[in-house]
């Protein structure tokens, strides 16, 4: 298999057993022939571990490897167990909504091969819908990659458009977090070292040393103060700022039943219709996550020359959610408690980013 690596497929799951099959089928129709899979369930009050234990119990074309965490640890920590878990050189990060074409995988590891400074690679995801309990594939694209404006907003590029090969492949600011496909080097490299409370859960850590290989460390990919949204942008910034390269590549194809998002819309008037669309969770976590992750990834220059953009965004966007989404005030407490450790985390980026101010300008368009 020395011309196939490893690649670990990380299936997180949570209530899953209307959706679990056809993902999972999916999965185990690859034409890539080395895969192991790993479903980190997030304490499913369904069928889904019944259903994924008969999967594991039947004679597959791939091994199957479950774990059961006692609670719901969100998005963030539950792909982190995965990762730490998983032995793969090459990760999917794979949501339980989304289904896989045969040649997914075999085409993503062709991807990374080209450059090993390719840390993500990002799909072709179009929308995907359930009708009479069936999974619909269509040719709406769910998206190309993530855009980040100079306001710091971000959207998946070209979502809610008609395919019509407009976008080739090319580097990307990031990839999104409904399939995302990693090399294990780009992750172990921008890990950071997991703050709890006030004080971090290590003695020390020096910047210009880290990472270290001390066993008292536990240490996070996805940032688990997050829980969940935002979390993937987190990270590709991270990974943009490290030197990694994110990749879009339109034969790694794929389908995409979103929860939130239907069009990557611009106009202000249409970004509100969007967001009455959005559960509360998802705008809890949204804003408060927004804040954090600029807070641990921005740099001052490029701040204070986007600076009228971004403060009329965020003057408007904290004025919406205290007149408009009342419900959402307890983010803004969860941002301010959350912020020291942020800060934490942000000296460990800042110092060892290995890209400047000019090639990170180009990616906020």
């Amino acid at each position: 298999m020395s011309n196939f690596p490893l690649v670990s497929v990380n299936l997180l799951t949570y209530n899953a057993q209307n959706l679990i099959e056809p993902c999972l089928n999916s999965v185990l129709e690859q034409t890539y022939p080395n895969i192991e899979i790993l479903v980190i369930d997030n304490a499913s009050e369904d069928r889904t571990l019944e259903q994924v234990t008969r999967y594991k119990e039947q004679e597959t074309n791939f091994p199957i490897k479950i774990i059961e965490n006692k609670k719901n640890l969100g998005f963030a920590a539950g792909h982190n167990i995965g990762i730490k878990e998983s032995k793969g050189e090459y990760i999917l990060c794979l949501n339980q909504d989304v289904v896989l074409d045969k040649d997914f995988i075999k085409n993503a590891v062709e991807t990374m091969k080209i450059d090993r400074k390719i840390g993500a690679v990002q799909g072709k995801l179009y929308k995907a819908k359930i009708q009479d309990s069936c999974f619909i594939q269509t040719k709406i694209l769910d998206t190309t990659g993530l855009v980040m404006f100079k306001n710091r907003r971000v959207i998946n590029r070209g979502q809610g458009e008609k395919d019509k090969g407009q976008y080739q492949r090319g580097e990307i600011f990031g990839v999104d977090g409904a399939a995302p496909f990693y090399r294990r080097g780009a992750l172990e490299d921008v890990k950071l070292p997991i703050f709890k409370g006030a004080a971090p859960q290590i003695i020390s850590v020096n910047p210009r040393s880290y990472p270290h290989k001390s066993a008292s460390i536990k240490y996070e990919y996805f940032d688990e103060d997050f829980f969940m949204y935002k979390e993937d942008v987190d990270l590709a910034w991270r990974m943009r700022l490290y030197g990694w390269k994110s990749v879009y590549e339109p034969r790694i194809i794929g389908y995409h039943l979103r929860g939130a998002g239907e069009q990557a819309v611009t106009n202000p008037i249409k970004i509100i219709q969007q967001r009455k669309k959005i559960s509360q969770m998802a705008k809890f976590y949204s804003f408060k996550n927004q804040r954090l992750m600029q807070i641990k990834n921005e740099l001052p220059t490029l701040f204070f020359r986007d600076f009228c953009r971004i403060i009329i965004k965020e003057l408007s966007a904290w004025l919406y959610v205290l007149v408009f989404e009342k419900y959402s005030w307890k983010a803004i407490k969860g941002l301010i408690k959350q912020v020291p450790r942020a800060w934490k985390k942000r000296k460990i980026i800042v110092k060892r980013r290995r890209v400047g101010t000019r090639e990170m300008a180009k990616w906020f368009q």
